[in-house]
């Protein structure tokens, strides 16, 4: 549970609420409440769809100004921090409480707001072999969690007071740091109101920076990733995992660079899985010697916002000798910068929806 908590610390450098004493402090509060469907993304949770789930989404705003370049240049977003009480309405799947890190973007003359959120969820009920056998969407009490709300947003309607309503999406899993964890998604209707706490005060939105435009060289990446996953075999134990990972990138811009390099994986859960499909299942023709190591090449992009970034990656194993989940995979995650070189990354390595392993990484930019 260490390396969960841990999201939790560093989302609060990505995130934070630092200001300079120059920048205005204006806040604004919103609650909704949530009525919908849990998805059936996959067969194995059908048993697991009986009711429709609600609940409340709270949410505590900073509004930015543009006092720093990074916020003219994405529309003047809103950081701040949202919370969930999901009641899933069923037994088995218990209830959900979590606490997220959010930005809210806006579009149509602010009219239109989109927030997208990562955080950490406690679910009540997961998975127990005695208990409560037929969960088998949670493996643990702490889950990673995604919300997303796409919203009509009018603030300030009347004595600070405000409108909002729309459509969320809250998506819950343990990225298969424990079995079982096939996930839910929670497609709902919201609708609630907004609070303005200092509904007399105005800003003004400080104009765009264009800036000096950023001339890069090719640059060269090295990266260590690491973490602890296992298998969807139930109890067949939780092993640490190490990947290597060297790309070139090359700036485009001052919003994105292209990325292209190759990775190294070294997954010891696929061991005891190797071990227990040559052993368990003859059928399956898996010698008890196959390699666990996987070889890849990707190629990616890199969105920056501030010290921040957000990564996306589509990669190909080129050396493959156990099949597990096919030869294609996919990584999307954060990256955050400490200096001109260093940076720190979480990343959530997948296989198209079905996620391997939440990976924590550090490296270099040269």
């Amino acid at each position: 549970m260490k390396y969960l908590l841990s999201i939790l610390t560093l989302f609060s450098l990505f995130y934070g609420f630092s200001q300079t004493q120059e920048e205005p402090k204006k806040y604004v509060l919103d609650a909704s409440q949530f009525y919908g469907s849990i998805l059936l993304h996959n067969p194995d949770i059908s048993h697991l769809i009986t009711e429709h789930p609600g609940g409340i989404i709270l949410g505590i705003n900073r509004k930015t100004y543009g006092h720093k370049d990074w916020e003219s240049r994405f529309g003047y977003p809103d950081t701040g921090f949202s919370f969930v009480y999901h009641d899933t309405n069923n037994s088995t799947l218990g209830t959900h409480y979590g606490l997220y890190a959010h930005y809210n973007f806006y579009f149509l003359k602010r009219n239109l707001q989109f927030r997208i959120a990562q955080g950490l969820a406690y679910n009540t009920n997961p998975y127990d072999k005695d208990e409560n056998f037929r969960n088998n969407a949670y493996g643990t009490h702490l889950q990673s969690s995604t919300l997303v709300m796409f919203n009509y947003h009018k603030e300030n309607l009347f004595a600070g007071l405000g409108f909002k309503a729309g459509i969320s999406l809250i998506h819950y899993s343990n990225a298969n740091f424990k079995a079982p964890n096939t996930s839910t998604n929670t497609i709902a209707f919201n609708a609630g109101l907004t609070y303005d706490l200092d509904a007399g005060e105005t800003h003004e939105y400080l104009p765009s920076k264009t800036g000096e435009k950023i001339i890069e060289p090719i640059r060269y990446n090295l990266v260590f990733r690491s973490g602890v996953n296992e298998s969807d075999v139930i109890d067949l134990g939780q092993y640490g995992f190490w990947i290597l990972s060297a790309y070139a990138d090359k700036r485009l811009g001052r919003l994105s660079a292209i990325q292209v390099g190759t990775d190294v994986f070294f997954s010891n859960f696929l061991k005891e899985l190797i071990r227990f499909q040559s052993t368990s299942f003859p059928e399956l023709e898996v010698a008890p010697d196959t390699d666990f190591k996987r070889v890849g090449v990707f190629l990616g992009h890199e969105l920056f916002v501030n010290k921040m970034s957000v990564i996306t990656q589509l990669g190909y194993y080129v050396y493959y000798p156990f099949d597990f989940e096919g030869q294609v995979y996919n990584r999307i995650g954060l990256k955050r910068y400490f200096g001109d070189k260093v940076f720190g990354a979480i990343t959530l390595k997948s296989h198209a929806a079905k996620a391997e392993a939440l990976e924590f990484g550090i490296g270099v930019r040269l």
